[in-house]
């Protein structure tokens, strides 16, 4: 096979597999760059070539490697430009005295540690080529690395961004970086050249370099940027300038002596920080480089990382000392210094799980030192292991130290969200907990009918006035879901853009509500997201959310209307649930609701009674099906209930019992008259949970008015007894 078929032939399976395998890791809540490293080993002789190397062979020969070089080679120089385009002033705003010292500490106390474990390792596992000064440096500087950008997605990921941990935590993570690459530097410049006095030269010509690029550079770049002000978009003649400066930087560093990543990491760093320019330079650069260079790299990586070789006891051991020291040393450098600068204990320990992360910048320094020789193929796999152990471990530790729970109440709120108890009565010491009712709002241009809803269901229509013993809030969540974990619009600062613009969105749709007095108990939330369904589910209990209502919608691969996250919401939520199948009728003045006694059946009548109670014109038709020539009375409690709901109340339900083979049938012609449906999900409306969580969704194809579908979260207590109190003490009168 001709040589560049074979490269583009693995090109198609490396790009496939990394899809794959990240997507699989993103769905345990690790970084989808985790899931890609690890795809890049699966394929190397750790795995593939260990279960078919012949295959392997045939499909990796060793006469390609020097092409998938190649292509790693331009996707790191383009990676490192980004992430020093990313590398934003703001990030050094916060706590930047603390900061320098925590990240200081940070890297001083593992490049120690790794410095006295090269004594040991130096003459076990070393080259004989290769000086003890430079590998105990490079050695140093592995331990030493905090990868920024992937700190920087679990931070945005947890929502981190506006707590002080995260503020913090990004200080101190840019901070490191820069400090760790420039120690790399020396690292390489002492590898190349042999000792620590000839690299002198090396050194000197880097900082006269940066000197320039700082100044003479970013002078140039500005003017650059003042041309896409005036032209307001990046053209490719622009853009073709700017990859010929990231190149030629590249190429300089190169000949100076260290290597091809600081030149394109420190174009990026002094590029000017104008959001629009920034925004659209990484957008249209970053997805040829995330989607197609770096999982070049992971593969050319993986096929150098062979587990195999640790095929002794002794070697596993000195595996689990390598990593015991990485992990030791930056938790406690970077915990003792934040807690010697005021950061409380579980803060502190929060940090250090944090600035553990090592992610793909710990890959890259992996590779440098094997391309130079200064680490061995053994040592590069041990170091490898601990890159995937430090940053596999970073969520569930910062989980389990620091849970979300925390995460809301340290968050710095914005007042929407701040001061939910808009509204309640202020009269009374301790006010009662408010029916809250959660929104998930996808976007907000849409889905005004389903806040309407939610708005009716809590408060009363002007002429209405009840006894608020019972106050209620509305809370439409917007949950914004980012499908990478590195790309641009996952960045922090970009992250708080979209969450601002968001809010902003919600709240044009909040004015617009009707009437203007129920405004006030509707407060938004909207939150960074990896999986909405499990996100809503985790928000609904912290929040002590009542009710989540859902907007329905048709599913991206699926058939059935009740699927995807609406489905998953129905079968896991830990609250009861309504999705609102909305046809477009914006009046609720009559309701039908079809009952079957079981307990969604219950909380679609206790849902209509509040509606009723709040809508003194609305009317409700109670619909009972029955087959076969049999009378059916109701049963015992909705009797009871009836009996004791206020005569207002009750002089706006109608009561009817209808026989009908097809109960379906029934209630889709009984629809055509009313304009919203409420019903459980149950067999006997055609919505029942079948095999893996799915729902069938005939009423919802079918019924001729806009729908409310409920599920109830109890699958033991029925509820219409517990509603009677509130109904009745809230029977409504007309304002004078």
């Amino acid at each position: 096979m001709h040589i560049v078929i074979l490269v583009l032939v693995e090109v198609l399976i490396v790009i496939g597999l990394s899809r794959l395998v990240g997507l699989a890791f993103r769905s345990i809540k690790q970084p989808l760059v985790i899931g890609e490293i690890v795809a890049g080993i699966m394929l190397g002789p750790s795995l593939f070539g260990l279960v078919a190397p012949h295959l392997a062979v045939t499909l990796f020969p060793p006469e390609t490697f020097p092409f998938l070089n190649v292509l790693s080679q331009v996707g790191l120089i383009f990676f490192m430009f980004l992430i020093g385009l990313e590398l934003n002033p703001k990030y050094l705003s916060g706590q930047l005295e603390v900061a320098v010292l925590t990240s200081h500490v940070s890297i001083l106390v593992p490049f120690s540690l790794g410095t006295l474990l090269a004594v040991l390792l130096y003459p076990l596992v070393s080259n004989a080529s290769v000086s003890f000064t430079a590998f105990a440096l490079f050695l140093g500087a592995a331990m030493s690395i905090t990868a920024f950008p992937v700190l920087a997605r679990i931070i945005t990921e947890n929502n981190l961004q506006g707590t002080r941990l995260g503020t913090l935590a990004l200080t101190c993570a840019a901070v490191d970086d820069v400090t760790a690459w420039c120690l790399l530097a020396v690292a390489i410049a002492v590898a190349r050249t042999g000792d620590f006095a000839s690299a002198i030269p090396t050194v000197i010509a880097s900082i006269v370099y940066i000197g320039l690029m700082l100044t003479a550079g970013r002078w140039f770049l500005q003017r650059l940027a003042k041309h896409y002000l005036r032209a307001g978009r990046l053209s490719q003649l622009l853009l073709a300038g700017i990859y010929m400066a990231v190149v030629a930087s590249a190429l300089i560093t190169e000949l100076i002596g260290i290597h091809l990543i600081f030149g394109a990491f420190l174009l990026g760093a002094a590029m000017p920080k104008n959001e629009d320019l920034v925004r659209e330079l990484a957008v249209k650069t970053e997805d040829f480089v995330l989607i197609f260079l770096l999982p070049i790299f992971f593969a050319y990586s993986g096929l150098k990382t062979q587990i195999g070789l640790l095929n002794r006891p002794e070697l596993w051991l000195l595996c689990a000392l390598v990593l015991g020291v990485a992990i030791a040393g930056k938790y406690v450098g970077t915990y003792v210094a934040a807690r010697v600068s005021g950061i409380n204990k579980r803060e502190a320990s929060a940090l250090g799980w944090l600035m553990n992360t090592r992610g793909l910048t710990e890959l890259i320094v992996l590779n440098i030192g094997l391309e130079l020789g200064v680490i061995s193929p053994l040592i590069f796999t041990m170091l490898v292991i601990m890159a995937l152990v430090t940053t596999f471990m970073t969520s569930p530790l910062l989980e389990w130290t620091y849970p979300k729970k925390l995460i809301r109440l340290d968050m710095v709120e914005p007042e929407s969200e701040a001061e939910t108890g808009i509204g309640i009565s202020a009269g009374s010491e301790a006010s009662p907990h408010p029916f809250r009712i959660l929104v998930p709002v996808a976007n907000p241009s849409t889905q005004k009918g389903l806040v309407q809803l939610a708005v009716a269901l809590a408060q009363p229509a002007v002429g209405i006035a009840l006894n608020y013993r019972h106050p209620a809030v509305v809370n439409p969540l917007s949950l914004i879901e980012f499908e990478e974990d590195y790309a641009f619009e996952s960045t922090p600062v970009e992250a708080d853009r979209l969450i601002a613009q968001r809010r902003h969105q919600l709240q044009e749709l909040i004015n617009t509500l009707e009437p203007p007095e129920t405004r006030s108990c509707v407060h938004p939330i909207v939150r960074i997201s990896s999986n909405v369904a499990r996100e809503t589910a985790q928000i609904a209990t912290s929040e002590q959310a009542d009710l989540i209502l859902v907007g329905w919608h048709r599913p991206a691969f699926s058939s059935n209307r009740l699927g995807g996250r609406v489905g998953q919401m129905l079968t896991t939520a830990p609250v009861d649930v309504a999705v609102f199948v909305d046809k477009g009728q914006e009046r609720l003045e009559s309701l039908l609701v079809p009952y079957s006694a079981n307990i969604h059946d219950d909380l679609a009548l206790i849902l209509a009674l509040r509606l009723l109670i709040n809508r003194e014109t609305c009317m409700l038709r109670l619909l009972q099906i029955v087959a076969n020539h049999t009378k059916e009375e109701l049963n015992y409690e909705l009797h009871t209930m009836m009996e004791q709901l206020p005569r207002s109340v009750r002089d706006r339900i109608e009561i009817k019992i209808i026989e009908a083979p097809e109960p379906i049938q029934a209630v889709i012609k009984a629809s055509e008259g009313v304009d919203l449906t409420i019903a459980g999900t149950s067999r006997a409306w055609g919505i029942e949970r079948q095999t893996l969580g799915r729902y069938t969704d005939q009423l919802a194809i079918q019924c001729r008015s806009s729908l409310l579908i409920t599920r109830r979260y109890s699958q033991v207590t029925a509820h219409l007894a517990s509603m009677l109190p509130e109904v009745s003490s809230q029977e409504p009168t007309l304002r004078n």
